[in-house]
C-alpha cells in the first residue's frame, strides 16, 4: 500500500519537475541565443546550423524510435510529401527565421509573451477555417473569447510600453561593456522593439498553422518521429536556401567563437531529441493539455534570470504585459479543457443511450430463442 502510494506521488511529481526543467532550459538557451546574436552571429546562420544538427540526430533516431512498428501507409506519397514540405516551411523555415530575427530585435521576455499567443491564434484560426463554432451560452466559448481579448491586450501592452529597466546598470553602458565580460551578458535597448514583437507574433502564427497541419498528418501517418525528422530535413534545406539569399557574405557563416559552436550543438540536441521526447512522454502520461500548461512558467524563468544576471535587459512593461498575456493564455486553455470534457461527456451519454436501446432488443431475442 505504501509502495503504491509512493508510486502515485512519483507519477505526479516526476512529470511536473521534468516539465519545469524543460521550460527553464528553453529560456536559458533563448537567453544564450540572444547573447550570441547580440555578439554578431547572424540569426539566419544560427537557424541553419541548429536545424542541421537537429536533423542529423533526429533522422537515425526516428528509425530507432519506431523500430518494430509497421504501418501500411507509406510516407512517400504525394499528399504526405506535400504536407511535409509545408510543415518544413511553416514549422522550421518561416517560424524559426522570424523568431530569431525577432529575438535579435527584442528580448527573451518578449519571446515568452508572443509565444503565449499560440492558443489565441489557434482559436482564431479555427473560427476563420470554420473547424470550430462559437456557442455564446457555453462557458468554454466564453472563457476562450475572454482569454483571447486579454492575450491580445497583453501583447499590445508589451509592444507599446517598455517602462524602466527592472535592474538598470549603475554605470554608463559603454563603461559597463568594458568592465564586465561579455560571455553571458547582453545589453540591448533596440530601436526596433516593435518590429521584433511583430516578427515574433508572426512566428507564433506560423507555428499555429504548422500545428494544424501536423495533427492532420499524424492521423494519416502515426509514426510521429519519422514525420518530425522528415520535415526537419526539408525545413533545414529551405532555411539554407533562404539564408544564402539573405547572407551574401560568406564570412557570416564562420563561427568565430567556440562557445557559439557549443551553443548550436546544445540547442540542436535539446530541441530535436530531448524536449520532443519529454513532451511526448508527458503527453502520453498526463494527456494533451498537460505540456501546454507549463509554457507560462517560462515568464518566471525569464524574469528571474533577467533580473538576477543581466542589467539593462528587462523592462517592467515587458514583465507586466507578459503576465497579462499569460492570464489570457490560461483562460483560453481552460476553455479548451472544458470543451474537451463536455465532448467526452456527450460521447459517454451517447454510448449509454445506445446500450439502453440495445438491451431490450437483446432480451427479446433471448426470449424468442427460449
Amino acid at each position: 500500500m505504501v509502495e503504491e502510494t509512493r508510486r502515485e506521488r512519483m507519477s505526479e511529481v516526476a512529470p511536473f519537475a521534468v516539465m519545469l526543467i524543460m521550460e527553464g532550459c528553453t529560456i536559458a538557451l533563448t537567453i544564450l541565443a540572444k547573447t550570441a546574436l547580440t555578439a554578431g552571429i547572424s540569426p539566419f546562420v544560427f537557424v541553419v546550423y541548429t536545424n542541421a544538427v537537429g536533423s542529423i540526430l533526429l533522422l537515425p533516431f526516428s528509425f530507432l524510435y519506431h523500430r518494430g512498428e509497421r504501418i501500411e501507409q507509406s510516407l512517400f506519397t504525394f499528399p504526405l510529401l506535400f504536407r511535409i514540405f509545408f510543415m518544413g516551411l511553416t514549422g522550421v523555415a518561416i517560424s524559426q527565421n522570424l523568431a530569431f530575427l525577432g529575438l535579435s530585435y527584442s528580448s527573451p521576455i518578449v519571446v515568452c509573451a508572443m509565444g503565449l499567443l499560440m492558443p489565441t491564434i489557434s482559436f482564431l484560426l479555427s473560427i476563420i477555417l470554420r473547424t470550430a463554432r462559437l456557442d455564446w451560452r457555453s462557458t468554454s466559448s466564453q472563457a476562450k473569447m475572454i482569454g483571447t481579448f486579454i492575450s491580445i491586450a497583453g501583447a499590445i501592452f508589451v509592444e507599446l510600453y517598455k517602462g524602466p529597466f527592472t535592474r538598470p546598470s549603475p554605470v554608463s553602458l559603454d563603461h559597463h561593456l568594458q568592465v564586465i565580460p561579455k560571455l553571458f551578458v547582453f545589453y540591448s535597448t533596440p530601436d526596433r522593439w516593435v518590429l521584433g514583437g511583430i516578427l515574433l507574433a508572426a512566428a507564433t502564427l506560423s507555428i499555429s498553422v504548422w500545428n494544424i497541419v501536423q495533427m492532420g498528418t499524424v492521423k494519416q501517418y502515426p509514426q510521429v518521429m519519422k514525420v518530425a525528422s522528415s520535415y526537419s530535413v526539408v525545413g533545414t534545406i529551405q532555411c539554407l536556401v533562404f539564408s544564402l539569399i539573405m547572407e551574401g557574405d560568406l564570412d557570416a557563416w564562420k563561427l568565430k567563437r567556440k562557445r557559439d559552436l557549443l551553443l548550436i550543438i546544445v540547442t540542436g540536441v535539446f530541441g530535436s531529441i530531448i524536449r520532443s521526447n519529454v513532451h511526448i512522454a508527458c503527453t502520453r502520461m498526463k494527456g494533451p493539455f498537460y505540456v501546454p500548461m507549463f509554457k507560462p512558467f517560462g515568464v518566471v524563468f525569464a524574469t528571474v534570470l533577467g533580473t538576477c544576471f543581466f542589467t539593462n535587459s528587462l523592462h517592467y512593461g515587458s514583465v507586466i504585459g507578459t503576465i497579462i498575456v499569460g492570464t489570457g493564455y490560461y483562460a483560453v486553455m481552460w476553455g479548451q479543457i472544458r470543451e474537451e470534457e463536455l465532448r467526452k461527456e456527450r460521447e459517454v451519454e451517447k454510448v449509454g443511450d445506445i446500450s439502453d436501446l440495445k438491451a431490450p432488443l437483446l432480451q427479446e431475442n433471448e426470449d424468442a430463442q427460449v
